[in-house]
């Protein structure tokens, strides 16, 4: 039959006298009896809640342990509940219940630096918050004090990444040249964002601005039955088309056509296409209608769709609105274009009045791009009053570097 044994109450204990059970952070130990523990007890009496703080110390021939029952390494549990352990007496067959606290020891290392006592001076609310989130909180918010301490980590690598990458450019380059560099993408603006792929490095004026960049070869092939009726236009129905306000910079493509197939070819094509560019810039939001009445293929108006316009919510309807900045980016690809049509020129006073946006707006696009600015050649006749009013400009390379802060106009004073 089992024996049994019965339990003794220690009566009313003193704080001190607790029992104490630990509770290593890093693992259990093997060796228990080889450690060497020792017991500090706060000196000072009269302050409540510093009487009775408490340090307990485990010695090894190897490492040391610190536990404590204050600050924030101390375990939460002391304070929420009461805990007791009990001691059998073999020869009386009696257990005697003391009441225990619990103390969670942590590995020191030779050398760290303690910061419990700074830590209550210099928490800020953010991390008093936490703490109590850590003692008390749910697991929702654990989760998230978790997720958002990781990604404070991350941002912070992030940063010292950014910051070594910075220093060995400027170590590379120089503090001058990137000055220098910085001052050059300002001084383009917002200009920069809008204009079509460029190559700097190229060997021909024609592939700065390729023309597969402007239309693909699946674009061009699919204008080849509105390019047909464009080259079908007679001289009657060109000059009706001026009477009525036809774009002008179409016109006058139109007028000149060259005389072999392919540049022929070539140029009724991008007249067409020129001619929806222009009509697009000269309004504020499009249907799906857009182009039907010309005959536009569909991969023509996606593309224009896609590139050119940006989607707004109104009225429960999804509309395609042309921003101010598509209309400059419509300008860019419309200079392009016309480069490629032109021998690598283009008339400035005609696409300014097509587009119907002031002449320094094209002429700010045109060195954005850096076109170099021309003048027409004064002739004696009386046409020299007209000539002379068109601006020209013509891609040659190397482009055009213009310093912006030289030509920006200055302000008005309003009186």
């Amino acid at each position: 039959m089992a024996g049994s044994c019965s339990l003794v109450c220690c009566g009313d204990e003193r704080e001190d006298d607790k029992a104490v059970i630990v509770r290593f952070s890093n693992g259990s130990i093997k060796n228990a009896d080889k450690l060497d523990f020792s017991m500090y007890r706060s000196a000072d009496k009269k302050n409540p809640r510093k009487k009775n703080r408490q340090i307990l110390v485990a010695e090894s021939d190897r490492l040391s342990y610190v536990g404590n029952n204050f600050g924030a390494e101390s375990l939460k549990c002391n304070n929420l509940c009461r805990y007791y352990v009990g001691v059998l007496n073999k020869k009386t067959m009696q257990m005697e219940v003391h009441s225990a606290q619990l103390f969670n020891m942590q590995p020191v290392i030779a050398g760290e630096m303690d910061t419990t006592t700074s830590q209550d001076t210099t928490q800020t609310f953010r991390d008093k918050v936490d703490s109590l989130i850590e003692a008390f909180g749910t697991n929702k918010q654990k989760r998230a004090l978790s997720s958002r301490r990781l990604n404070q980590v991350g941002s912070d690598t992030l940063h010292q990444a950014v910051a070594k990458a910075a220093s060995t450019v400027i170590d590379q380059k120089g503090l001058e040249a990137l000055q220098q560099e910085v001052a050059e993408t300002e001084a383009q603006g917002d200009l920069a964002l809008h204009l079509p792929p460029c190559n700097g490095n190229a060997h021909k004026p024609e592939n700065v601005y390729s023309f597969d960049d402007l239309l693909s070869p699946a674009e061009f092939d699919a204008l080849e039955e509105a390019g047909s009726k464009m080259a079908a236009l007679t001289p009657e129905e060109l000059q009706q088309m001026r009477d009525d306000g036809g774009n002008l910079c179409v016109l006058k493509h139109l007028e000149k056509m060259p005389t072999l197939d392919d540049a022929r070819d070539k140029i009724v094509r991008c007249a067409f296409y020129l001619s929806l560019i222009l009509k697009l810039a000269r309004q504020k939001s499009i249907t799906r209608k857009f182009g039907q009445e010309e005959g536009c293929p569909r991969i023509i108006q996606n593309k224009l769709f896609r590139t050119f316009t940006v989607e707004s919510f109104s009225n429960r309807r999804v509309l395609n609105i042309v921003s101010s900045s598509m209309r400059a980016k419509l300008a860019a690809y419309s200079l392009a274009l016309l480069l490629h049509m032109g021998n690598m020129t283009v008339d400035l006073t005609l696409l300014h009045r097509d587009l119907s946006i002031t002449e320094a707006r094209v002429i700010e696009i045109a060195k954005s791009m850096g076109l170099t600015l021309m003048r027409p050649t004064r002739a004696k006749a009386d046409k020299a009053v007209l000539r002379d009013e068109h601006k020209e400009a013509s891609l040659l390379l190397p482009l055009v570097k213009y310093d912006q802060s030289t030509e920006r106009r200055k302000r008005k004073k309003m009186h």
